[in-house]
């Protein structure tokens, strides 16, 4: 979108941690909203389109994708995808890294707090721009009730996020609510909430392609709220794992795969070679479904993870700066098969790994002048001491370098892609075959395989659990797959293992920091 938004005089409620501030205070750097709000689109800027800002980020622990310390963090270093190994004296940050990588974070780890703080912070202004929507409704006109849905629409996608990383989370809707009314709803009320939230909105979002160029690129739209249903459908066993309802996930499973043809119905496809999906310049992708958008001239967004991955002369190949920080896990090369006569034709997609090479294909030299080669399998929770300690691990490279980004190669133009077609297909197997319609579900697996070369292999639940990483490695999804497939566990065995026994790691805690602020929010079993 390339909407600027104009200063509203709010600030954010501090129901849920967020820093005290009054929704009724008007500082005098600001602008009153009697003169903000003089015209329809003015309106619709600084409700709607101002809310698109808090997508992405530029700061850590800000946007759902991009930057870290965050609800991206959670997804991915919380589950046995990806890992940020001690190296020397860096990335121990405290045992921050290794508490990930162990499942032995605590209430007072910062990215839990960092990501309740943000998704909260995002709510709070739906929130906002739905009472202001309907104070000025007037000035909307015809249309109010489109712009509403989109905002409803955007906020249930959000709370999808928390139930799906908290489990039991405040359900709030105004911004009126006090203090000591706040407390945890049932995850399951909160599930149908955003499942009733989505349905009444859906006819009302546009039916234009978020990821097309123009009016409605990298907003909430019909095929945007499509996905978050199948979503939600695909994982019910897990959001009403404890509710006081029984339940028939068959027809879960069933509305899952109706969404999923819904959105083969918009006419998304799989591009021609997965690698096209993270190009530079990648909007008008006939496979995502929604984005990021990215551009160095009209945003802040950054994409930090290609920069926080690359060895330091890696990045410097690139005129950029890295961190080489993180990199796959042992299960990681595994899944993919690396090294291996099988592995899969989308690991050399997916990571750097071997020599190294800059962009007019001529060798890397590490800091000894020799030449800079990446050691997939010697990576290890802590490198300290070990020969290769810069080296270890396969970096991320599933998206295409942009030369011309600035800010250390983080202000790239290429999209961050949040939900693609690939993904929908995966869905779709996955609900078909739990319904024992593994037939039908051959087909869509297939179809993802095919498009990569990958060799034939049959749809189970083990293999489809794997393709999923396979395609979506990087992508955000490893922790929620994990959970809903029953194999959710800490990779470390060591003799401070975590006892994961009874599931407690599969929510993180309510953060501490937050509960000091509240202590009607309860905390979640085993912390």
């Amino acid at each position: 979108m390339k909407t600027k938004n104009i200063i509203l005089t709010s600030c954010i409620v501090a129901l849920l941690g967020l820093p005290s501030c009054s929704l009724e205070e008007h500082p005098r750097d600001q602008i009153p909203e009697n003169e903000v709000y003089t015209s329809a689109d003015a309106l619709f800027r600084n409700t709607v389109a101002t809310l698109y800002n808090y997508i992405g980020g530029h700061e850590d622990g800000q946007g759902l994708q991009g930057t870290c310390r965050g609800v991206y963090d959670l997804q991915t270093f919380g589950s046995d995808e990806a890992m940020l190994p001690t190296r020397g004296g860096d990335w121990f940050d405290g045992g921050l890294w290794q508490h990930m990588y162990k499942h032995s974070w605590s209430a007072g780890h910062d990215l839990p707090k960092n990501a309740w703080l943000y998704l909260y912070k995002v709510i709070a202004l739906c929130n906002r721009s739905l009472e202001t929507l309907e104070l000025y409704s007037t000035l909307a006109g015809s249309d109010y009730e489109m712009w509403s849905s989109e905002v409803r629409a955007l906020r249930a996608m959000y709370y999808w996020y928390l139930i799906d990383l908290f489990g039991d989370v405040p359900l709030v809707t105004s911004t009126a609510v006090s203090m000591n009314e706040v407390t945890r709803t049932p995850r399951a009320d909160v599930f149908r909430f955003c499942d009733n939230e989505l349905k009444a909105c859906l006819g009302l979002l546009s039916p234009y392609n978020s990821v097309r160029e123009g009016d409605y690129y990298g907003r909430m739209t019909q095929s945007v709220a499509l996905f978050v249903q199948a979503k939600l459908m695909l994982n019910s066993s897990v959001y009403l794992s404890n509710d006081t309802q029984t339940h028939d996930f068959s027809d879960y499973y069933r509305r899952c795969i109706d969404y999923c043809d819904d959105l083969e119905g918009w006419g998304f496809e799989l591009e021609s070679d997965m690698y096209k999906n993270f190009i530079v310049y990648n909007q008008n992708s006939v496979e995502n479904i929604f984005v990021i958008p990215m551009d160095k001239n009209l945003y802040s967004n950054q994409q930090q993870n290609l920069y926080r991955s690359y060895h330091y002369r890696h990045a410097a190949a690139y005129g950029f700066t890295g961190e080489n920080g993180t990199c796959a896990t042992l299960k990681t090369l595994q899944v993919f098969g690396y090294g291996t006569s099988e592995e899969d034709p989308r690991f050399d997609q997916t990571f750097y790994s071997g020599p190294v090479y800059n962009l007019d294909f001529q060798v890397v030299a590490d800091r000894t002048g020799q030449p800079l080669v990446y050691y997939p399998d010697k990576v290890a929770l802590d490198l300290s001491g070990s020969p290769y300690v810069e080296t270890a691990g396969a970096r991320m490279k599933k998206y295409a370098v942009d030369k011309n980004a600035p800010k250390d190669g983080k202000l790239m133009d290429n999209d961050i892609v949040l939900f693609r077609f690939a993904d929908v297909l995966l869905m779709r197997a996955e609900a078909q075959l739990r319904l024992n319609e593994g037939d039908k579900g051959q087909a869509d697996f297939n179809r993802v395989r095919q498009r990569s070369y990958a060799p034939d292999r049959t749809c189970t639940l083990d293999n489809l659990l794997d393709e999923r990483m396979l395609e979506l490695c990087w992508e955000g999804w490893r922790r929620q797959d994990l959970i809903r497939f029953g194999k959710y566990h800490s990779l470390y065995e060591g003799p401070d293992a975590v006892d994961e026994s009874d599931h407690h790691t599969a929510l993180y805690p309510i953060p501490a920091d937050v509960r000091a602020l509240n202590m009607n929010l309860t905390q979640n079993p085993g912390y």
